[in-house]
């Protein structure tokens, strides 16, 4: 007889983990975005609602630049607590054919999550910046995101102002004669 009950308690304990749906961390990541860049500027980011703790994302914004390119991406989310919100595991950069470029950096975490992301020297081309992270709770949270892309200068403009830097020096060096 106590065998039997043992058998019946291990079959039914058994049946009910079967029973229960197990839980899984659900890839929440957005389809690509493009950046809007106005005057070598633009902003990017996301608002979470309605998941759950454990979801993982990672996010594409696409954007172009010149030759010679420099870029400054700073991510920021605020959720109050290190147990809500938002974990960024990561802001990278890369080009269109996926090839990383450059990785950010945390600059602070635990309730505040900052990140920079700097690269220069770029060559003209497509790249895309992603945000990678997940959900600590199922709370609503947002991430927001800026991005500047500053054009080096050609060897001309280079020329032009060493050019007229020796043309006021030389009238300068020609009034106290």
């Amino acid at each position: 007889m106590m065998k039997t009950n043992k058998f019946v308690a291990s079959l039914s304990l058994a049946c009910a983990f079967i029973a229960t749906p197990a839980v899984y961390a659900a890839d929440i990541s957005n389809p690509p975005g493009a950046i809007e860049l106005t005057e070598g500027a633009g902003f990017f980011g996301r608002l979470f609602t309605g998941n759950a703790a454990g979801d993982t994302f990672a996010d594409h914004y696409t954007f172009s630049v010149g030759a010679g390119s420099a870029i400054v991406a700073d991510l920021f989310s605020y959720s109050g607590s290190p147990t809500a919100g938002i974990d960024i595991t990561g802001i990278d950069l890369y080009t269109a054919a996926g090839a990383l470029v450059g990785t950010g950096t945390a600059i602070e975490s635990d309730g505040i999550e900052q990140w920079q992301l700097t690269t220069s020297g770029l060559a003209a081309d497509d790249y895309y910046v992603q945000v990678s992270g997940s959900l600590k709770s199922g709370t609503p949270a947002v991430y927001s995101a800026s991005l500047a892309v500053t054009p080096v200068p050609e060897p001309a403009t280079y020329a032009m102002m060493v050019g007229g830097l020796a043309l006021v020096g030389a009238l300068a060096r020609r009034r106290r004669q």
